[in-house]
């Protein structure tokens, strides 16, 4: 069982590794993608007077679990959850995204259509950049009722979620949405970062009965997977929306504690083996909800920093 150590250690930055961007939501997600910056990983200052920087284009579309990314290209990519289930008005299943050259202008906002036949929900979508394949892998959280049945009373409301992929390169044409990882329990929330050679997947053991709602890790040596080695849980529960950044010396693994007493917090790691929660040390917006955390240039922090 992996220890939630308690380690005095002082957060070293690096040159190059600030500044920083977090995307965030804020109540369920139907006023937009918030942005907010920091130097160091742990004080927090919201941008645009903590008002939404890319609000919602389609009508009655939540922005939910934001995720950033930039492409090898230099463009910035957003996917977000639109909903929390299929539309009621078409019964369609989408994420959304959108892109922008500067963090500041955003193109239109496209509703990408997921085929997963029988799929209830497609959650907090994340993508990584597949440089042996030259794709996108984009990942969500879907529950398919009957599909793993042994698992069907587990979760909350007969969720019973596994990871689901899709790859594309233009972002008009897809493949067919497979299985993507399975470690044999519903699980919700998954993020990547690669460390080295290593890819580490943090995500969420969802189950309810019996009682998890904690963060776990996983290996690969590809973001394709396949995904081995899945760790006992290191943190308290009912957590989630992880995401992981690398300031300095430490990973800052940062989680949204969703149950009273209600609080953002983050877990600080060297080794992905020994983790101390330093959540005490955090400053962040207080009514900032689970999204991406990201490095920028100092030019990309100023041009956010401006934002108005």
């Amino acid at each position: 069982m992996l220890r939630s150590a308690i380690l005095f250690l002082i957060p070293v930055l690096l040159p190059g590794q600030g500044p920083f961007l977090f995307t965030s939501f804020r109540g369920n997600g139907e006023t937009g993608v918030y942005f907010a910056l920091s130097r160091d990983g742990y004080k927090w200052t919201p941008v645009k007077n903590n008002q939404p920087v890319v609000p919602p284009q389609h009508p009655g579309m939540l922005m939910r679990d934001p995720f950033l990314v930039k492409g090898p290209d230099g463009t910035w990519h957003l996917l977000w959850t639109t909903g929390w289930t299929r539309s009621k008005e078409n019964g369609t299943l989408t994420i959304g995204h959108a892109t922008s050259g500067n963090l500041v202008d955003w193109g239109p906002q496209q509703l990408i259509e997921i085929p997963l036949e029988g799929a209830r929900n497609a959650w907090a979508p994340e993508m990584a950049w597949d440089s042996k394949s030259g794709q996108w892998l984009i990942f969500w959280a879907s529950t398919i009722p009957g599909k793993f049945p042994d698992t069907e009373a587990t979760g909350d409301s007969g969720y019973n979620h596994r990871f689901y992929a899709m790859r594309t390169t233009d972002f008009k044409s897809f493949t067919k949405p497979a299985l993507w990882f399975d470690p044999g329990f519903n699980c919700i929330d998954a993020t990547l970062v690669q460390d080295g050679k290593r890819w580490i997947m943090v995500f969420k053991d969802e189950r309810r009965n019996p009682l998890q709602k904690k963060l776990r890790i996983a290996f690969s040596d590809s973001p394709a997977g396949p995904w081995s080695g899945v760790t006992e849980p290191f943190s308290l529960d009912w957590v989630e929306g992880p995401s992981a950044i690398k300031a300095g010396r430490d990973w800052l693994i940062y989680f949204d504690q969703y149950a009273k007493p209600h609080y953002y917090g983050a877990y600080r790691t060297r080794d992905w083996k020994v983790y101390e929660e330093i959540s005490s040390q955090l400053s962040l917006p207080l009514d900032h909800r689970h999204g991406t955390v990201v490095s920028l240039t100092d030019e990309e922090a100023k041009r956010v920093t401006a934002l108005r």
